[in-house]
């Protein structure tokens, strides 16, 4: 049998971090994921999906990720039930997540959340020294 999960998307509030009564950590967000196709409209649709992540997983989650994060995740459907205060039955589907990997860089405090920090000249240009004269000797090869 199988159950698995494999999830990409952007979080739609920052993750809400708890201790269960034996102080396990628990973390629940919702991942917005595009759908492939447009409606009769020609926009895209989204699925907002709810995650759980459990102990150390949750923890980092919950440091590392705010609202509009990319974030992907691997993890099993789980379906569960509860009575709500009314004593009606309710049925909900979360993902339990295994694995979370965050797709973006850590931004700053200052960066607003839809933009990355601006890169460095290093960043922004890997080659600026290509095509430079190099000069070597024979002692800078090891089979001389």
């Amino acid at each position: 049998m199988l159950n698995r999960a494999i999830l990409i998307g952007r979080l739609t509030r920052d993750p809400e971090l708890r201790y269960t009564s034996t102080g396990i950590a628990v973390t629940r967000f919702t991942v917005a994921c595009d759908r492939k196709f447009t409606n009769q409209n020609g926009d895209r649709e989204a699925d907002f999906i709810p995650v759980v992540a459990w102990r150390g997983l949750a923890e980092n989650c919950a440091k590392h990720l705010r609202k509009g994060s990319l974030v992907g995740l691997e993890g099993r459907l789980q379906v569960r039930s509860y009575e709500n205060q009314e004593g009606r039955t309710v049925w909900t589907t979360e993902v339990i997540a295994d694995d979370v990997r965050f797709l973006e860089p850590k931004r700053t405090e200052t960066t607003h959340p839809q933009q990355t920090a601006q890169p460095t000249q290093r960043q922004a240009d890997p080659f600026a020294g290509v095509g430079k004269q190099v000069e070597l000797n024979d002692d800078d090869f090891p089979w001389n």
